[in-house]
């Protein structure tokens, strides 16, 4: 039968549209193996009819047809000792070998259907047609993919046969026929099995089947398991003197029926978990779900999965602390020594927690509040929630959120997922076992939103009084009551909080620590833990009132002290290395201010402000970031040019439009500052902000821009020691902004002298501790022309701006305005 290579050398044979694909294609009889299609599997071969069929295909088309034998051991099969179904293949590459046998890659392309069988000079040639038959997606075709995908995840986790490489392709698929084939080619099925499948035309059909199949593994290695528990709990009870026989018993009788006794064991744990339903103290619409699941588990097979699941969802029922609370220590004063003990200053949260202890013993049924602590790392937001629960006498549960994007951490999963588990508020307040402890929710600010959903909502009903007495998780499916609950946020700032959460908390600001605080830590808390962590005594290490502030000023810059416990830490290590080294482990001399040099290596930091040289053109500004207050400086650079304005140091919309405001404020006064009418036509105006990297938005850079850009223009330099913060409008108006505290903190630490706030912000002056107020000037103004008159360096300050009633025809003394505009 040559006639099939040289008449027909690709092997197929073209029908009209309505009937199946049919070939004409050597035949590669397999081993016990059967191939799937969507499947790459290498083969040795080595009979001659098998190379002659691969050197066939690769002449033709590069296709053959791959069909099992019946009997393995048969080297010379007829075509009753092939299965009637296989796959259609195609070589991807042929390797042949020295010893006569070829390394063959195939991929399996089709389910097809033997027909006839042809011998063809030396080889197996065969007529075959398509067997799989196409199916449309139905609602009840993808139902039934979800299930078998759910139950491989479950096949998965219970079996160490899968690759997870594997389970990570199996959950991408969305063909069913793929997915079949794909789970058929890899799971460890017998040759029957498999071939039983290969010969299923439709993706119903064999995931039905394979769901079957993976029921029966998984049932298999569940009852392995459950066996060797048995057999390693009768081990131990023998071990340990437990399994002798009682006196009188009959030491010869034979042991119990394995299945029997795996009965027993099973209806031992229904009745231990029936006894702790019935002893849990449980609401009444808790009681009636959980005796449902209960009767729903005694009537299922305590091998399936479903029983797994149900058995789970009571013991976390169960283990929740339904009613099960801790009494408020109600004691003022106690609870006053307790705040101060673990945190020095923060006046306001400590007067607020106070506050809610006494409206507590006035009151029986007080919904717990939802403070929010707002401020820069290392201030203590977090140590700060230990120490309230331990002066109310609480339980402390804490939760972080950052980085949290998944909806379901915070209400949990549905229990139709395969790993379901309650959100982290349950399971929490499970660790906890208490239904009113202190509940901290780290980094509320850094949570994000995706495709699974917004937790930020999801925290809605958390933290909402009026909601949250009947909170849903989606595991538990009941009411929780939280209305008992104290809530404690922290957040490093307000702006990325969405306003809906932000409404149900009570903010709370913690700007930093002054000079005089962060003294008063180190000396109280930071040196004894470090040098209780270091292994120093202290008659071994003692540091100065003197070292320490030197470390707070020279070593350090920031809102918190998470920096000077690290800087403190490291004087420690220098000085155990050095009583480690002595030979009598002698007690070392104090370290004072003039050996941190030697300790610590070169101070970092300096009072820049007060060093630098005045230059026209440069103001200081004052901003709030995420690690508290900040110098923000501002340079200002006017050439010839077009009348363009340039503005560099990635600014957001907001600062970009308050530097309009300014240049066209200074427009408008144009005649008062000495200036052309139409300087700006003549001249390009570059405005920047250093450490271009980070970004930098929002108005209360206003009046810091207009001073550089007047400076620069009337080349009129700006006192070093003065900082400014503020939003201006065209008319010059200065308006309020926030942040007042942790930008006078900033400018105490830069060692600025005179801070220009706006007057609608003085309200925000008491807080301001004493100390910073007696050390830095808070100067209120209204409008840009005070500004003006307190920033510059002016001969005649009050002269500077006066009022058209005062003088009409007045110009600045040696400013060289006209110059620049022309």
């Amino acid at each position: 039968m040559s006639y099939i290579n040289t008449h027909n050398p690709t092997g197929i044979m073209t029908k009209t549209k309505d009937q199946p694909r049919r070939y004409t294609l050597p035949l590669l009889p397999l081993r016990d193996m059967a191939i799937f299609p969507h499947s790459v599997v290498p083969l040795v071969v080595g009979r001659p009819r098998s190379i002659a069929a691969l050197e066939e295909a690769e002449r033709g088309s590069r296709e053959l047809v791959l069909a099992a034998q019946k009997q393995a051991d048969m080297d010379d099969p007829a075509l009753e000792d092939i299965h009637a179904e296989g796959t259609l293949g195609e070589v991807i590459q042929l390797l042949r070998l020295a010893d006569g046998t070829a390394k063959v890659l195939v991929k399996g392309r089709a389910r097809v259907s033997i027909e006839r069988f042809l011998d063809a000079e030396g080889t197996f040639f065969v007529e075959a047609v398509d067997l799989e038959q196409p199916e449309r997606l139905s609602v009840e075709l993808e139902a039934l993919a979800r299930a078998v995908r759910r139950y491989f995840t479950t096949y998965h986790k219970l079996s160490k046969k899968v690759a997870p490489e594997l389970h990570v392709a199996v959950q991408a698929l969305d063909d069913p026929a793929q997915l079949a084939d794909t789970l058929a080619a890899h799971l460890p099925l017998s040759l029957e099995d498999r071939q039983a499948l290969l010969a299923i035309p439709t993706a119903m059909d064999r995931l039905e089947r394979l769901h079957l199949l993976m029921q029966r593994e998984v049932e298999v290695i569940q009852h392995e398991r459950v066996i060797h528990q048995r057999v390693k709990k009768q081990m131990d009870r023998h071990r340990k003197g437990r399994g002798r026989p009682a006196q009188g018993a009959d030491e010869a009788s034979p042991p119990a029926d394995g299945e029997a006794g795996l009965q027993q064991e099973l209806m031992e744990e229904l009745r231990e978990l029936q006894e702790q339903v019935e002893q849990k103290d449980l609401p009444e619409h808790a009681r009636e779900k959980v005796d449902r699941e209960l009767r729903k588990l005694k009537m299922m097979a305590p091998m399936s999965p479903e029983a797994t699941v149900v058995r789970q969802y009571i013991e976390t029922v169960l283990d929740l602390p339904w009613v099960e609370r801790t009494d408020d220590r109600i004691d003022l004063a106690r609870a006053e020594k307790i705040l101060d003990e673990d945190h020095h200053g923060l006046v306001r949260v400590k007067e607020r927690i106070l506050e809610h202890l006494a409206v507590q013993t006035l009151s029986e049924r007080l919904k717990g509040p939802i403070l929010c602590l707002v401020g820069p790392p290392g201030v203590g937001k977090t140590s700060l929630g230990r120490a309230i629960a331990r002066a109310m006498g609480r339980r402390f549960a804490r939760l972080s959120l950052g980085g949290v994007r998944d909806e379901a951490e915070i209400r949990g999963h549905r229990r139709t997922y395969v790993g379901a588990l309650p959100g982290k508020i349950i399971q929490s307040l499970r660790k906890a076992r208490s239904a009113n402890p202190l509940f901290l929710l780290d980094e509320v600010d850094k949570m994000s939103a995706d495709f699974r959903g917004d937790p930020a909502s999801a925290l809605l009903e958390v933290l909402d009084p009026e909601q949250n007495h009947t909170f849903n998780d989606h595991y538990l499916e009941l009411d929780y009551d939280l209305s008992s609950v104290m809530f404690l946020t922290t957040a490093n700032t307000m702006q990325s909080i969405p306003l809906p959460l932000l409404d149900r908390m009570e903010v709370i600001r913690l700007p930093g620590y002054t000079e005089e605080e962060k003294l008063t830590i180190a000396r109280q808390h930071l040196v004894p833990r470090q040098r209780s962590q270091n292994g120093l005594k202290v008659e071994q290490l003692s540091i100065t009132d003197g070292a320490l502030r030197g470390v707070i000023c020279g070593y350090t810059r920031e809102a918190g002290v998470r920096e000077l416990e690290r800087q403190v830490g490291a004087v420690c290590r220098k000085v155990a290395r050095e009583v480690a080294s002595s030979p009598k482990k002698r007690p070392m001399a104090r370290v004072g201010k003039g050996s941190l040099r030697r300790l610590l290596g070169v101070c970092p930091y300096r009072d820049e402000p007060r060093e630098l040289v005045e230059e026209a053109g440069v103001a200081t500004g004052l901003a709030v970031t995420r690690h508290g207050g900040d110098l923000l400086p501002a340079e200002v650079a006017v050439m010839p040019g077009r009348g363009a304005l340039v503005l560099t140091g990635k600014l957001g919309e907001v600062m970009q439009e308050s530097a309009q405001a300014a240049l066209s404020y200074i427009r408008s006064r144009a005649s008062s500052f000495n200036l052309d009418a139409d300087f700006n036509r003549r001249v390009d105006i570059h405005v920047h902000f250093p450490e271009g990297a980070i970004p930098k938005d929002g108005p209360s850079a206003g009046i810091t821009m207009a001073t550089a850009l007047v400076s620069a223009l009337l080349q009129v330099p700006v006192k070093r020691e003065v900082a400014m913060t503020g939003e201006i409008t065209l008319r010059g108006r200065v308006l309020p902004v926030g942040g007042i505290k942790d930008k006078v903190l900033a400018a105490r630490r830069a060692g600025v002298e005179t801070v220009l706030v706006p007057t609608d912000c003085e309200r925000e002056l008491s807080q301001i501790p004493a100390a910073v107020r007696r050390a830095v000037r808070v100067v209120p103004v209204r409008h840009m022309d005070e500004v003006l008159r307190l920033a510059l360096r002016l001969t005649n300050p009050e002269q500077f701006l006066p009022s058209a009633s005062e003088i009409m025809d007045w110009r600045v003394p040696q400013a060289p305005a006209s110059r620049v505009a022309q």
